[in-house]
Order: structure tokens, then C-alpha cells, then sequence
């Protein structure tokens, strides 16, 4: 793939709609789901478990919504109907959006809605509550004599698995965002502003059918030793590293890939620290199996570092932060590959690889792809980058 030499618009005219897109979840999976998050929360000792508004909810129940000040969420008890709690104004979008079966508990502006909760279920049960459930409505929840539990358990035991469905569509969103990073590098010239490759990117996500970025990081020279870049904008000057990092949602799940690329000729010592990234993101690939602790990952990243002089730890020149993190529904979701994480690794568990390597006020380089777990050690979505001079195979 080659890195300039042509503009938006004609990248942009090249583009379709993904021709083969991957299927929709189903009701009968999300029902799968509700069950086994079920069992889960009965193995806790708790007698329901509360989904609070966001990537959960849309996990078990289909509704796309973000979290607000309102009360929506998912009341499931070990046994009988499912439940939603949602402000009544909203019954129409709700019904519109909800793909299983289950009883509405509505309330009025003027209303608890915590008080439906304690009406739905035993004086004092057990309630596994959602870790991102307002601290606040926690409150209140035990103020009506509920006893609150660690719903996490449930949750992620559940969405810590992915589906082949699931898969299926994590790896279109990542196929796509690899093909809108490929189009990126062909606009790139000298005087071209960080925004511009960042509209790009986004119009391209749009053209593509991944409904826009989800984020874009388009960072130059300097700054590309800030992880997350610096604020401000930004013109490409010829021998320059070129980062950028972005990704889409397809049905809700997401990718995230990062390219760091020399934009003409660059000094020698990049190049050698391009070439232990590399080596660092094939290490932590290779390590990762079932059952392996989702630390060690991290730490044979980090041992390729040691080896070359960089580190230890956090130290820099370095790796400044975890090698990875889940992803699936939430772009940063358990488990995290990072020491003190010693979640085992199981089949269909997904991962970005990511050990940036960072010399400070100089410049970054961060490769990241993506790895799901499978029964005998691991399968990347993406395949990473071959070299500095080139960002795609």
C-alpha cells in the first residue's frame, strides 16, 4: 500500500457500503445470555441482578441507549420475566428499540423509580447491582432495605465471552477500520493538517457503513510521544512518524487500530524502536493461550523492552501503559492485559495489542491490532503491520 500520492476526494469515490455485512444479533442469543447471566447471579447468592443503561443493557436486551440522569435498566430476577424500568414519556422509543420480552416498570418525572426496584422483589433481597450503576441510586437502593452485591460477576462473565456471532461482527468493524487507515495514507502530503486526515477518516468510516469514527487521534512528529496526542493542529512535514489511531462500531461493536508509519525518510534510531514495538506485539501475541493469566501477556511484552535497554516497568524510554484491553460492546472493557490482572484467558475472550513504546518529548510508536483467544492459543482479526515503511501487507 503506498503512503500519499492521492487526495479525499478520490479516496473518498472509491469507497462503498461493506458488500457483506455480518449479521445482526439475534433474540434467541440475547436470550442465551439473559439465562446465563442468570445462573451467575444465582451463584452469587443474590436473588436479581440490575443493568444499568449502556453497553450491558444493550448486551442483554438490544437497547441502544446512553446513560443520563434518568433511571433505565434491567431488573432480572432468577426466576420469572425480565424487567425494564424506564420514564414513561419514553414507552414508544423503548418498545421500539426492545428485542427480548419483558415487563415494563415505568415512572413519572415526579417519581422514584429505586422504589420499583424494592416493589419487584423480596423485602430485603440480595440485589447484584451493575459496577456502573450511579453511586447515588446505590444509595437509595439500600435505603430501601436491599442488600447490594458486586453485579460484575454476572455482567462481565457473561460479555467476556464473545460469540461467533459476535466475533463476526468485531472482525467487519476492524476490516473496515483497516481499510479506512489505508485510504488515509494515501492522502497524506506535505502541509496537510491533523484535522483534515481527521474529517477524512470520519467521512470515510461514514462511506464505508461504519456510521463515522467513534474516535480518531492523528498525531505528527513530536507528537506522537503522547499517547494520546497533544492538543492543537498539526501540519505533516517530510520525515516525519505519522500515528493514527481510530476505529468504528458495527451493531454496536467496535474496532480500534493504530498504524505508526515514517512519512519519508527517518533517523535510524526510530527505526530501531519501530523494530522492538514490532517485536513486543508478536511477543504478547505469542503468549497469549488458554489459561494463561492475562498478565503474563503483558509482561512478555514488556520482557522484549527489558532486553533492549528500555523500561523496566513504567519507566521511560518505554511501555507507559498496559499492553491491552478487552473489547467487544465498550471499547475498553475486562480483562485488561496488565500486571495484577490474573484473569485467565478463555476461547473467545478478545484483546487489543498494543505495547506502545514512548521517547520522552522525541516521539511514540504504537502499533495496535487486535487478538481473540482461541481453544489452542490465539487468532489476530487484523494481521499487524510489516513494517516502518509500510503500514499494511
Amino acid at each position: 500500500m503506498t503512503i500519499g500520492g492521492s487526495n479525499a476526494a478520490q479516496q473518498l469515490a472509491a469507497i462503498a457500503p461493506w458488500a457483506t455485512p455480518a449479521p445482526a444479533i439475534t433474540p434467541a442469543e440475547r436470550l442465551a445470555r439473559i439465562e446465563r447471566a442468570r445462573a451467575l447471579t444465582e451463584a452469587s447468592s443474590a436473588q436479581a441482578l440490575l443493568v444499568h443503561t449502556g453497553d450491558s443493557l444493550r448486551y442483554f436486551t438490544g437497547i441502544p441507549w446512553g446513560a443520563s440522569e434518568r433511571m433505565v435498566a434491567l431488573l432480572l430476577p432468577v426466576t420469572g420475566r425480565p424487567r425494564i424500568l424506564c420514564p414513561a414519556f419514553e414507552r414508544g422509543t423503548l418498545e421500539a428499540d426492545l428485542t427480548i420480552a419483558a415487563d415494563l416498570l415505568l415512572w413519572e418525572e415526579d417519581e422514584d423509580p429505586t422504589a420499583l426496584v424494592r416493589d419487584a422483589l423480596p423485602a430485603g433481597a440480595t440485589l447484584a447491582v451493575d459496577p456502573l450503576l450511579p453511586f447515588a441510586w446505590g444509595q437509595k437502593l439500600a435505603a430501601h432495605g436491599l442488600t447490594l452485591t458486586d453485579g460484575a460477576p454476572a455482567i462481565d462473565g457473561c460479555r467476556r465471552i464473545k460469540s461467533p456471532a459476535e466475533l463476526a461482527l468485531l472482525q467487519q468493524a476492524k476490516d473496515m477500520t483497516l481499510a479506512v487507515h489505508a485510504a488515509a495514507a494515501r492522502i497524506l502530503r506535505p502541509g496537510i493538517l491533523a484535522s483534515e486526515v481527521v474529517r477524512f477518516i470520519d467521512d470515510a468510516h461514514r462511506a464505508i457503513g461504519g456510521g463515522g469514527s467513534t474516535f480518531c487521534i492523528v498525531q505528527f512528529g513530536r507528537a506522537t510521544a503522547f499517547p494520546h496526542g497533544l492538543p492543537g493542529d498539526r501540519a505533516l512535514n517530510e520525515g516525519e512518524l505519522v500515528l493514527i489511531d481510530t476505529g468504528c462500531r458495527v451493531e454496536g461493536y467496535h474496532s480500534d487500530i493504530t498504524r505508526t508509519y515514517a512519512f519519508g525518510a527517518v533517523d535510524d534510531d526510530i527505526r530501531a524502536i519501530w523494530d522492538i514495538e514490532h517485536a513486543a506485539q508478536a511477543a504478547a501475541f505469542a503468549a497469549a493461550a488458554p489459561g494463561v493469566p492475562a498478565q503474563a501477556v503483558d509482561a512478555a511484552a514488556r520482557a522484549v523492552l527489558v532486553r533492549e535497554g528500555l523500561g523496566p516497568d513504567y519507566r521511560l524510554p518505554g511501555l507507559p501503559h498496559r499492553t491491552g484491553h478487552g473489547i467487544g460492546l465498550s471499547i475498553h472493557e475486562p480483562a485488561y492485559l496488565v500486571r495484577g490482572d490474573t484473569t485467565p484467558l478463555q476461547p473467545g475472550m478478545c484483546f487489543s495489542n498494543e505495547p506502545m513504546i514512548v521517547v520522552p518529548d522525541r516521539f511514540g510508536i504504537r502499533l495496535e491490532d487486535h487478538f481473540h483467544v482461541t481453544d489452542t492459543g490465539a487468532q489476530w482479526f487484523t494481521q499487524p503491520q510489516p513494517s516502518i515503511d509500510r503500514p499494511f501487507g
